[in-house]
């Protein structure tokens, strides 16, 4: 009775991974989405004057945002309990660089709230020009773009490899999924790599090789894990 609540347990432990996984994709992937149609690159006036026609949408994009950090934690504690029978240490890096992932994340948002109190014009702003002011707004979204996608995206990357290797060493997960996640980490380093190497890129590696995350999640999601094999794993000798 005991081994069979275990077992029940720890599939719909696997499960919750998949569905906090897909809505963690689909509020950062609709506030990244939302943010991109709103900012022209190089053009301030363009794009105030689309914050100011898209406000609510600004706004709810940041909240969207801030949810999906949220979920993100909630997210990584799924996956430690998960795969804590796989290697202890391993689990641990996991959790840490999603932790630093992120607070960087979220005060990275601090750009975008600051372009907000910008273009609502506080009464201290008035010194600036309209001019002044456009250019400050696409200055902190510009400040958001690299520290959101940048700094953050470091260890967005990095927790990608003790995943992947967990996965891999896990015996109740594809031992190709564990791959394809690590291949997903080094697309998301080489992007980071390319904004400073390759300015002018205009391609990021790290579309193509999501794959690996996706696949992840459409796997936890329908078919969960072997749980003979998870049980197994908490038998052997524990992996610190």
């Amino acid at each position: 009775m005991r081994t069979t609540e275990k077992t029940n347990s720890i599939q719909k432990t696997a499960r919750l991974a998949g569905v906090l996984y897909l809505i963690l994709a689909v509020a950062s992937g609709w506030a990244f989405m939302n943010i991109s149609t709103l900012v022209v690159p190089g053009d301030a006036a363009t794009t105030v004057s689309n914050l100011r026609q898209s406000e609510a949408l600004f706004r709810l994009g940041i909240l969207s945002d801030l949810f999906g950090q949220v979920v993100f934690i909630f997210l990584v504690l799924a996956l430690y309990k998960l795969f804590k029978p796989v290697h202890k240490n391993q689990a641990r890096l996991m959790v840490i660089f999603v932790v630093i992932s992120v607070v960087l994340q979220s005060i990275s948002l601090l750009n975008q709230i600051a372009a907000l109190i910008v273009l609502n014009g506080a009464d201290y702003l008035t010194v600036f020009s309209t001019a002044q002011l456009d250019a400050l707004v696409l200055f902190f979204l510009n400040l958001h773009k690299a520290g959101f996608s940048v700094i953050a995206q470091i260890y967005f990357g990095l927790w990608l490899f003790p995943l992947g290797f967990l996965v891999y060493k896990s015996g109740f997960l594809p031992k190709i999924v564990g791959m394809l996640l690590i291949i997903a980490g080094v697309g998301y380093l080489f992007d980071v790599a390319a904004f400073f190497m390759l300015p002018t890129l205009e391609v990021t590696v790290s579309g193509f090789t999501f794959i690996g995350e996706l696949v992840l999640l459409l796997w936890l999601l329908i078919k969960g894990v072997n749980v003979e094999q998870w049980q197994m794993k908490t038998l052997e000798p524990a992996r610190i």
